[in-house]
């Protein structure tokens, strides 16, 4: 018999950002959206309302901090997973946040293979955590494997340290970038800069358009599109 999906409550002030959260969820296999909250107040009220396993937590909420609403689970004994996703860098927020059982945290911007494979791991770890376990070694398998996932490898033919490069040097410039600036920036071609920068398009991290104002074809400007 195959396991009901996983019922996520996505907790975002940000409408769009909220979306697409949700999204994301509705696309790995496994998990149901329960819901979409903005506030503290509307996410305890759906709590009461409908089932919930895991909460997909923003901090920054218009009526209060999203540890609010995971201390409060905590102190009412409610089994309610959380994976913070949040700008917040505060390692003391961080240290909290495992205090309180979160399990994950999720720095923004992120692109959707980042959360999926938390998902995953988060199901990978829901379905193991049944019965007894055979020793220490199974144990600690399971808590690095939810704790500490690796991160996504990029596309094909894309390698992890020149789309980190790529990447730093967008989210540096104001103004955006085009192939060819970030080719000479880079030290690649302006071919592979566009590919680096198309997949940040695709993955929803950058946007990009055209860039008037030379001789010929317009060039296409591509800027970082940074989220709460």
């Amino acid at each position: 018999m195959n396991e009901p999906d996983i019922r996520v409550l996505v907790v975002e002030d940000d409408p769009v950002a909220a979306d697409a959260h949700a999204l994301y969820v509705g696309r790995v296999p496994g998990f149901t959206v329960a819901g979409i909250c903005h506030t503290v107040a509307e996410a305890r009220q759906e709590l009461e309302n409908a089932p919930v396993d895991l909460l997909l937590l923003d901090l920054h909420l218009p009526d209060g901090h999203g540890l609010r609403l995971a201390r409060g689970l905590r102190a009412a004994g409610r089994p309610v997973d959380v994976i913070v996703v949040t700008s917040a860098r505060d390692l003391t927020v961080v240290r909290e946040g495992v205090s309180l059982g979160v399990v994950q945290y999720i720095l923004k911007p992120f692109a959707f293979p980042v959360l999926r494979e938390r998902l995953l791991k988060y199901a990978e770890y829901r379905t193991a955590v049944v019965g007894e376990a055979d020793g220490q070694e199974q144990v600690d398998r399971l808590l690095s494997a939810l704790r500490a996932p690796q991160p996504p490898a990029p596309p094909k033919g894309l390698s992890a340290p020149t789309l980190e490069r790529v990447t730093t040097l967008l989210r540096d410039a104001p103004d955006g970038l085009t192939a060819t600036v970030l080719a000479e920036c880079a030290g690649i071609s302006r071919i592979t800069a566009r590919r680096y920068l198309e997949h940040l398009v695709d993955s929803g991290r950058a946007g990009r358009r055209p860039q008037y104002g030379h001789v010929g074809r317009p060039e296409l400007n591509y800027q970082w599109l940074p989220q709460r």
